[in-house]
């Protein structure tokens, strides 16, 4: 009998633990399901989506979204979504089919390349056909993605508009913020010493916004690779130009940085690794950098302090 009791208890529980999950996930699909590729896009929808969605972020911080392949599991989400957000430009290179094919099952898809002014849109340096996607390092263009979010956002919930509206206004001042910031920040430097050198290619908007020559090992994609020819010749200009400090970064492997710190040496130049910079995804929570504004902040003071 007292063994009979504890299983109906047991039964009980567990049909409230059950209902409690459903009451939660009934919650949950009152808000608009979102996924979104990169971090820096998963920011972006939390900002202008606020209370009124629910964001999936497929990539983690430090995660190359050149290479990033999508699993199963990756598709699902995206398929069962309400609106799937991705940057365009290639910049998700391996995922094309995957948004051609969300695409062609008439799935609300935000892509930012939409909302971009193509006249500010820089081509890549290896192949001039192909545009840069490292758009966010121009504040300015990421404001114009701030507005293909919101736009994209009412067209999949039109009875939150005035919410998305209002969010959208508020970010898009925060934004005006961190722009002057950043232009205020890099007139602590002289502009001969306004010179960048990174693992690739990413930070050209970064260049064309503040003022700066901005050179790369590597070419736009990570995916292609730097020869000695490359890494010598970066070596010499660094020499000739006295550059104090170059940079890793957090989405690609240190070795070659470290490779052209250890060319440079050779020619009698010590350049020292001036700091990590976020470049393919943002921060994270233990380095205070996990959101798109204090990832800006961070690799500005980075490059800042370090060329001085």
């Amino acid at each position: 009998m007292k063994k009979n009791y504890l299983l109906i208890l047991i039964g009980l529980s567990l049909v409230v633990m059950v209902g409690c999950q459903n009451n939660s996930s009934q919650k949950d699909s009152n808000k608009l399901q979102v996924v979104a590729t990169t971090t820096m896009l998963t920011d972006l929808v939390k900002n202008i989506g606020g209370d009124k969605v629910q964001v999936n972020g497929l990539m983690g911080p430090g995660i190359d979204p050149h290479l990033y392949q999508a699993s199963a599991k990756d598709v699902t989400k995206m398929q069962t979504a309400d609106v799937v957000v991705h940057n365009g430009l290639h910049l998700e290179g391996k995922m094309g089919d995957v948004f051609e094919a969300l695409n062609k099952r008439g799935k609300n898809v935000i892509k930012i390349e939409n909302g971009l002014d193509k006249t500010k849109l820089l081509k890549s340096e290896d192949n001039s056909s192909q545009p840069d996607p490292h758009i966010w390092f121009d504040v300015s263009m990421w404001q114009q993605g701030a507005k293909e979010v919101a736009k994209g956002l009412i067209k999949a919930d039109p009875k939150n508009q005035a919410t998305y509206q209002t969010n959208l206004d508020r970010y898009l001042a925060e934004l005006v913020e961190l722009d002057q910031y950043m232009m205020n920040k890099v007139q602590e430097l002289p502009k001969e010493k306004r010179i960048l050198v990174t693992a690739h290619d990413a930070f050209r908007y970064f260049g064309q916004r503040y003022d700066f020559e901005v050179v790369g090992l590597q070419g736009i994609s990570t995916q292609a690779e730097a020869g000695t020819g490359d890494m010598r010749k970066l070596a010499d200009f660094i020499v000739k130009h006295q550059i104090k400090a170059v940079f890793v970064e957090s989405s690609v492997p240190t070795k070659t940085i470290e490779a052209l710190q250890a060319a440079t040496k050779a020619k009698g130049f010590d350049v020292k690794i001036g700091g990590e910079l976020y470049s393919d995804s943002l921060g994270d929570e233990k380095h205070d950098t996990a959101t798109y504004i204090k990832t800006l902040k961070a690799n500005t003071d980075t490059i800042v302090n370090a060329l001085k």
